[in-house]
């Protein structure tokens, strides 16, 4: 089962959204992680084996090409334009619904 880590920029209801479609999802929130900084959101995800979901391009993208640059293994970045959360969730499981825990690995995504 793939797992979620959602930082601060996604609405907390894609949470429940999401868990009714059979995912794990963990929000900044939970982890108390409101206001850690990129690098620290992304090892907290990495760290738990989440893949990391964000509305945040710019930064994430330079963080990915990081972890790539110094072949750091993850859990995989989905990164999402902003949009209705009801459409995101549907978004983000339609693409899910394509990958496993293992290929999803080391990836980014867009939605």
């Amino acid at each position: 089962m793939i797992s979620i880590y959602c930082d601060e920029d996604v609405d907390v209801l894609i949470k429940s959204l999401l868990e009714s479609k059979g995912f794990r999802v963990l929000t900044s929130l939970d982890e108390k992680m409101l206001g850690a900084s990129d690098v620290n959101q992304m090892d907290h995800a990495i760290k738990n084996d989440y893949v990391f979901l964000t509305h945040n391009r710019i930064h994430y993208e330079q963080l990915y090409s990081d972890l790539t640059t110094k072949s750091v293994n993850h859990p995989g970045v989905i990164i999402a334009t902003r949009k209705n959360v009801y459409e995101l969730a549907k978004r983000v499981s339609r693409v899910l619904a394509g990958y496993t825990k293992e290929s999803i690995r080391n990836q980014i995504l867009y939605v």
